[in-house]
C-alpha cells in the first residue's frame, strides 16, 4: 500500500518559481540532454555535478526534497536489483573482498553497481523533475509544438503528444484506483503484504482485471467527453497561451550546457592522466 502512496511520478505540482515560467520546450529538451549526459558520464565526479544541479533545479521550483525522496522510494527495488546483478554477475576477474563457493564478489563490481546505481537515481530524479514542474496541459502543446516538424513526413504531431500526456496524467489516477481495489479486497479477506515474494505475486493477480475494467471504462468515458465538445484533433486548433521563448529560457539552456560541460570534463581530465 506504501508503494500507491509514495508514487509520485507524472504528478503537477502547482507553485509559482523559476522553472514552472520556463516554456515547456526548454523543460523537456533539458531533460532529454540530461538523460544523455547521465549516461555519457563515466566518473563519480561527473554525477556529482549533476546532483548539485539537479538540487539547485530543484530549490528553484520549489519543490520539496522530501517529496523528491518519497518519490525515489518506489524505485528501490529496482535500485537494488540492479546493483545486486551488477555486484554478483559483473565483469570476471579484478580485486576480491569476498568468496565462498563460486561466489566471488570484486572491488570493482562493488564500485560499477554504486556508480550504476547513483546513475539510475539521478535519472529518475531527472525525469520526475519535469512533470513536477509541467502541467498536462503544457507538456501537450511543448510536445506537439517539438514533433511539428516531423508533421511533413507523416509523424501524428498532436495525436503523439495528446496520447502521451494522457499517459501521464492517468497514472496518478490509476494508482488511486488499484488502492481502493486494494483496500476493497482486503475488507473480504485478501492478503497482499503476508508470505513469500512469489505469493504476494500471485495475489496481485485478481487486481488486473477489475483495474483493466477501470481503465477500459475512464478511457471511454474521456472519448466521449471530447467528442461532446467537438474535439477533432490539431488541426485549426486554438490556445489560450501561446508559447514563446524568453530570455530566461535561453539562460537555462546555457546553464544546462555550462553543467554538461563540467560534469563530463573530469572524465576527459581522467582518460589524459
Amino acid at each position: 500500500m506504501d508503494f500507491f502512496r509514495n508514487f509520485t511520478f507524472g504528478q503537477y505540482v502547482p507553485v509559482d518559481s523559476a522553472v514552472h515560467r520556463l516554456d515547456p520546450r526548454t523543460k523537456i529538451l533539458a531533460t532529454l540532454l540530461l538523460v544523455m549526459i547521465v549516461f555519457a558520464v563515466r566518473t563519480f565526479p561527473g554525477l556529482g555535478v549533476l546532483t548539485v544541479f539537479l538540487a539547485a533545479a530543484i530549490a528553484a521550483g520549489r519543490i520539496q526534497p522530501g517529496y523528491v525522496l518519497r518519490g525515489l522510494r518506489p524505485v528501490f527495488w529496482l535500485l537494488g536489483i540492479a546493483v545486486a546483478l551488477q555486484i554478483l554477475f559483473g565483469e570476471p576477474g579484478g580485486h576480491p573482498v569476498f568468496h565462498r563457493g563460486p561466489l566471488t564478489i570484486t572491488r570493482e563490481n562493488l564500485v560499477l553497481g554504486a556508480f550504476y546505481g547513483y546513475r539510475l537515481i539521478l535519472l529518475v530524479v531527472a525525469t520526475t523533475l519535469m512533470t513536477f514542474t509541467t502541467s498536462p496541459v503544457e507538456l501537450t502543446d511543448g510536445i506537439e509544438r517539438l514533433l511539428r516538424p516531423f508533421r511533413r513526413v507523416g509523424v501524428p504531431a498532436h495525436e503523439l503528444a495528446l496520447m502521451m500526456t494522457i499517459a501521464l496524467r492517468f497514472i496518478p489516477t490509476l494508482l488511486e484506483e488499484t488502492e481502493k481495489i486494494m483496500k476493497a479486497q482486503m475488507a473480504r479477506g485478501a492478503e497482499f503484504s503476508q508470505g513469500s515474494l512469489i505469493r504476494r505475486a500471485r495475489a496481485l493477480v485478481p487486481l488486473l482485471v477489475p483495474l483493466f475494467v477501470s481503465a477500459f471504462r475512464r478511457a471511454d468515458a474521456l472519448a466521449l467527453a471530447m467528442e461532446a465538445r467537438c474535439y477533432r484533433g490539431g488541426e485549426h486548433r486554438t490556445r489560450m497561451t501561446e508559447l514563446v521563448i524568453r530570455p530566461r529560457d535561453y539562460v537555462a539552456g546555457v546553464l544546462i550546457v555550462l553543467a554538461a560541460a563540467v560534469a563530463i570534463a573530469p572524465a576527459a581530465v581522467w582518460r589524459l592522466l
